[in-house]
């Protein structure tokens, strides 16, 4: 095959890929061979019949699609290494007349990742943020601790907003038990807002045993539409009512929870934790000011392909959040009364930016001749070890070819905004 680049102008391409004709035939042979077992022909075992008697039932033609087809996907990727073009749609493809014992030309149209120049890169001025970590967050931190090992006992007294209370419930509309509307031994935290508006609050006040009836008014947007607007009346009973009970953050709690022994340990320790978590954050921010500066410093041609791509990229994310949830993305449309087209041109803002954003910094990754050597990408998959503990060599077994570039790509990004930050100006 002989590829050959005819022009390439505004983010658009156009080349010849040239086969053969013993570059065809070859394909074809393959393809019978594939295929062949597929065909019934009288007087053959099936499998057995020659090519030439199915070509002459079935028309001379009957293996050209898929030899063109395997000939296409499989050269296809290597003109683009050739003539080293970076695509970002699916090719428009024309092909030459198609003959037996002929070799035959198809010409492609496909965009092209644009030519990108980054300006105003360096020496950006940005306001520095400071990490500070003042004792009320350390306090809150230890408070934090004590209430992830606090425990729920039950007490003798009223409901209180914060309060677990256990309940039985029946949902009734008018004379009529609604389905769904019933559970037994139900924990409610009281003040969690969880249950439908009004519910919780006319559970304050009740006993252990005793039995209320809880007058509510479904929202007009409730996803039941039998019952949205409607009035309703649930008939419950309090079995249990529990408080949370923290415990006392002394000497004795440390060495519970942690490997210290005292509590002046600890809070040294969470200082030195929320430090460094506040140094990050606010790196984090200077960088994501220095992106913003050399956002708006740079005007690029981005083609609709590469936004309407990486919509589909938030959708499908989006879709797999909800799958998570036991929604889709379809149940979440007629949730909403909202068509997908409606949704996709929300989120075209923010795909704009996030294709915008990429493609300064891979501009300016290449501008500056970031690579990501070979210790750097086993530095990251010995990272990515630890955090799964596994070894590193399965690790890249899993991986795989295509997934590892990109981890080099990633490198090469992360290289790319540490350098505008560590070239920036900060006040």
């Amino acid at each position: 095959m002989k590829s050959t680049l005819i022009s390439k102008e505004n983010n658009e391409a156009k080349l010849t890929m040239d086969f053969t004709a013993e570059e065809f035939e070859n394909a074809i042979i393959k393809v019978y061979q594939k295929e062949k077992d597929k065909f019934t022909i009288d007087g053959f075992r099936k499998g057995k019949a020659p090519r030439s008697i199915i070509e002459k039932k079935y028309g001379e033609g009957i293996f050209f699609e898929d030899a063109i087809n395997n000939l296409f996907s499989l050269h296809y990727p290597l003109a683009l290494d050739e003539l080293d073009l970076d695509v970002i749609d699916s090719p428009k493809a024309e092909f030459s007349q198609i003959k037996k014992g002929e070799g035959f030309t198809v010409t492609i149209n496909v965009a092209c990742y644009p030519e990108v120049e980054v300006k105003d890169y360096k020496g950006v001025e940005i306001e520095t943020v400071k990490a500070e970590v003042t004792d009320e967050d350390v306090d809150t931190e230890l408070n934090n601790m004590a209430k992830r090992n606090s425990r729920m006992v039950a007490v003798d007294r009223p409901a209180q907003n914060g309060d677990t209370v256990l309940i039985d419930y029946e949902g009734w509309v008018g004379d009529e038990q609604f389905e769904g509307g019933t559970a037994e031994r139900q924990p409610l935290r009281l003040g969690s807002n969880t249950f439908i508006p009004g519910f919780e609050e006319q559970l304050v006040g009740v006993s252990t045993g005793e039995e209320k009836d809880v007058k509510v008014t479904f929202p007009e947007e409730y996803h039941a539409e039998d019952l949205a607007g409607k009035e309703a009346i649930f008939k419950c009973k309090v079995h249990e009512i529990k408080e949370e009970e923290m415990p006392e953050i002394n000497d004795d709690f440390v060495k519970d929870v942690s490997e210290f022994d005292t509590l002046d340990e600890l809070k040294a320790d969470t200082r030195t934790n929320l430090e460094k978590a506040a140094e990050a954050r606010a790196e984090s921010q200077m960088k994501n000011s220095v992106l913003e500066k050399v956002f708006n410093a740079n005007d690029i041609d981005i083609p609709d392909v590469m936004v309407e791509s990486e919509i589909d990229n938030m959708m499908s994310e989006f879709d797999q959040q909800l799958r998570g949830q036991g929604m889709d993305l379809n149940s979440y449309f007629q949730y909403l009364g909202k068509e997908p087209k409606e949704f996709r041109d929300e989120l075209k803002e923010d795909a704009f930016k996030k294709v915008k954003t990429r493609m300064i910094v891979s501009a300016v990754a290449d501008q500056e001749k970031f690579e990501a050597s070979d210790e750097d990408i086993a530095q990251e998959i010995d990272n990515m070890a630890k955090q799964y503990n596994l070894e590193a060599d399965k690790i890249r077994e899993m991986l795989g070819t295509q997934n590892i570039g990109m981890i080099a790509g990633d490198i090469k990004m992360r290289k790319a905004i540490d350098f505008m930050y560590d070239n920036a100006v900060k006040k």
